[in-house]
């Protein structure tokens, strides 16, 4: 009896295991995947290597700010002579942000970029947000915002601060270089 107990917990514990490393494509492994491909460009940095003048800023917007940690980033560049492959990387990103853990925080569109926010957590706290632009004529980008304590709310006012904040190009130009 206690041989066969043994052995139910072992297989129990076996299927549980196996189960729970299936074949699902998660967007960290869709980075780690694509982050040396052909086309692709990945940058990780903390949020304190970019200056960003926060004087502007609410009490809000710096509260959001400071919650986060770091930003990974991942950059697909379009290819006029090779249209398949961004929609197909495109699709890919997309069926990955379809997946009901990630909920819909805004999305908008800017000269033809359509911006998608998406974020993994609660209404009160999110454990992570993810950007997500796209344009025909550049390619897509996604961007994973890491930190403690993020708020979703919060980080939709942070967003729009953003929009309208002064970045030096310096800061940015490895990024924008690979999309010229």
């Amino acid at each position: 009896m206690q041989r066969t107990f043994k052995y139910l917990v072992y297989a129990l514990t076996t299927a549980a295991f196996l189960s729970s490393c299936g074949n699902e494509v998660s967007l960290q492994r869709y980075y780690v995947d694509h982050q040396e491909a052909k086309n692709f460009i990945s940058q990780d940095f903390p949020l304190s290597m970019i200056e960003i003048d926060k004087s502007g800023f609410t009490e809000e917007q710096k509260e959001a700010y400071d919650s986060v940690d770091k930003l990974n980033f991942l950059g697909y560049k379009a290819n006029e002579k090779d249209v398949t492959s961004y929609e197909a990387e495109l699709a890919k990103v997309k069926t990955i942000l379809s997946d009901s853990k990630y909920n819909d925080l805004m999305e908008f569109s800017d000269k033809g970029n359509k911006i998608r926010v998406k974020y993994i957590g609660t209404d009160d706290e999110a454990d992570e947000v993810i950007l997500l632009g796209s344009s025909k004529e550049l390619g897509f980008a996604i961007v994973r915002i890491l930190g403690d304590d993020m708020s979703p709310d919060k980080m939709i006012t942070l967003i729009n601060a953003m929009q309208n904040a002064n970045l030096e190009e310096a800061q940015i130009e490895r990024i924008t270089n690979f999309f010229k």
